[in-house]
């Protein structure tokens, strides 16, 4: 028994030269004018995993289904194929008999990569194969570039991401990940629009950059003949409703910032944030808690779960703790004891930790410890909270301390998933914290925010106490799907262009 296809042929084989074998081959089909490329339309009654699972409703039944040949075996008067199509793989039983001589000898000239429709019945071969006895086959699409050679597969990482559709085609799994990343987002809209929460869209061009710390994309619009920024949050835009009379709200939508790339930084991703009149910073804690559940148990079946050889619990109660708290667990060192900025910058340089210039300050300092001693030991989840007011401008302050704030973010196997504030809702404190990152800026802090005249105005209106939280969601996906990178769980992740 033979495989009549290319995957026999050894990796040296020049792929120019088939392709040119398969152009040569449709031209011949346009010829005879049978090009494939001219079918609109395929009647495709059933999907391959449908037959599968329902044998017994199907068994003996006519059927049509389509897909990529992905395996072909030539054995003279009769053959099978193996076709993939969005959910399964069916095999095919095609015989001389069925098909008559001339449409036979078309289908063994067909290549792995072309996708077919078939039209026949379903049975069980003698290994008890669940097929399909062709009755009927049709060229819908010439590939012209052959797969990757089958015993190697497409192992490549960088062409992966780079050619994402030839790696949806040759690796299952993958196509499992992104299935499992829409029914999270699905759970997600299900669990808030069940809490009465309303869906808006806000825009991603605006005329300054705010709502975060982070550097901006910059583009100009022709018309107005000014700069805009892509947004690097949507935080202001969501206050600006609840300004405006919503309770709830929340957008799940893609961000874009100018920063570095790593496992799990790209310079778009998506996220979600969500607002709630009269709630606060420990409301936002229950929900977060139950948004990771609910998405665990959707795609996972159960909270425990395993993250790159690590076992989480993503159940019951998370743990709780203040940021100084931590850094105190971590490291001895007890930052209510250390009040003035001086005291803070001798620390830092005693334990010789790198103070970027124009962070010197107790807040900035409290953050870059916490970054250099606790973040990476935050395995199982735990909500660190009562952040700087350095680093936290758009949060309210706690009443025990003013300078820290109502800020928490939720940390899972060493890193950040979430981050939310009892917002800030008194203009005039809002206007001097805006006025601070306008100082930054101008001491070179490309991160530091603008100043928004137009949200200072919203809040002179009057915004009711409010809890907003930020998630972000190609994170969540990494972490139920268990991917390593960032760029596992986008389907077109940002790339430098080859040369």
């Amino acid at each position: 028994m033979q495989e009549n296809n290319e995957q026999n042929q050894t990796p040296e084989v020049d792929e120019n030269h088939l392709i040119q074998i398969r152009k040569e081959k449709l031209r011949e089909l346009q010829e005879q004018g049978k090009d494939p490329f001219e079918i609109t339309k395929f009647n495709r009654t059933n999907t391959a995993g449908e037959i599968k699972a329902n044998y017994d409703n199907f068994e003996q039944k006519d059927v049509s289904v389509a897909g990529r040949i992905i395996a072909k075996r030539i054995m003279g008067k009769a053959s099978f194929c193996t076709i993939q199509d969005s959910d399964e793989k069916i095999q095919s039983y095609v015989s001389i008999n069925d098909l008559g001589e001339e449409s036979y000898k078309a289908f063994k000239t067909y290549d792995i990569g072309d996708i077919i429709g078939i039209t026949g019945f379903v049975f069980k071969t003698r290994t008890e194969e669940i097929s399909v006895h062709a009755k009927e086959v049709t060229l819908l699409s010439k590939s012209l570039r052959p797969l990757p050679e089958k015993f190697h597969g497409l192992k490549d990482m960088d062409l992966r991401y780079r050619q994402r559709y030839v790696d949806l085609i040759m690796n299952p799994e993958v196509k499992e990940t992104f299935i499992k990343r829409s029914q999270i987002i699905s759970e997600i809209r299900r669990i808030l629009d069940e809490k009465g929460y309303l869906e808006v869209e806000t825009p991603v061009l605006n005329t300054i950059s705010g709502g975060a710390t982070a550097r901006p994309f910059i583009t100009h619009h022709n018309t107005l003949d000014i700069p805009m920024y892509l947004r690097i949050a949507t935080e202001l835009n969501l206050k600006r409703l609840i300004v405006g009379g919503y309770d709830k709200v929340y957008e799940i939508g893609r961000i874009f910032r100018n920063e570095g790339m790593d496992i799990r930084h790209n310079p778009e991703f998506t996220s979600i944030e969500l607002y709630a009149a009269y709630e606060d910073f420990n409301d936002m804690m229950d929900i977060t808690e139950e948004l990771f559940q609910k998405c665990a148990m959707k795609v996972c079946g159960k909270t425990k779960i395993n993250y790159q050889g690590t076992e989480i619990e993503l159940g019951g109660k998370w743990q709780r703790k203040t940021m100084i708290e931590a850094i105190k667990e971590a490291c001895g060192v007890d930052f209510n004891t250390i009040n003035t900025d001086e005291e803070a910058v001798a620390l830092a340089k005693e334990r010789k930790i790198e103070i970027p210039a124009g962070k010197e300050t107790r807040g900035n300092i409290i953050s870059l410890f916490f970054d250099e001693y606790v973040e990476a030991t935050l395995i199982q989840p735990t909500f660190i909270y009562e952040y700087p007011i350095e680093i936290s401008p758009l949060a309210k302050k706690t009443a025990k301390d003013p300078r820290m704030v109502e800020r928490f973010e939720a940390f899972i196997g060493g890193r950040e998933y979430g981050n939310a504030f009892s917002e800030l809702n008194d203009p005039i404190d809002q206007a001097e914290r805006f006025k601070a990152e306008i100082a930054a800026r101008e001491n070179g802090d490309e991160e530091a925010g603008m100043y928004d005249e137009d949200f200072i105005n919203a809040l002179e209106y009057g915004m009711p106490p409010t809890g907003g939280l930020g998630i972000g969601i190609d994170r969540l996906v990494m972490l139920l799907t268990d991917s390593a990178s960032i760029r596992d769980v986008l389907l077109f992740p940002t790339m430098k262009p080859l040369a």
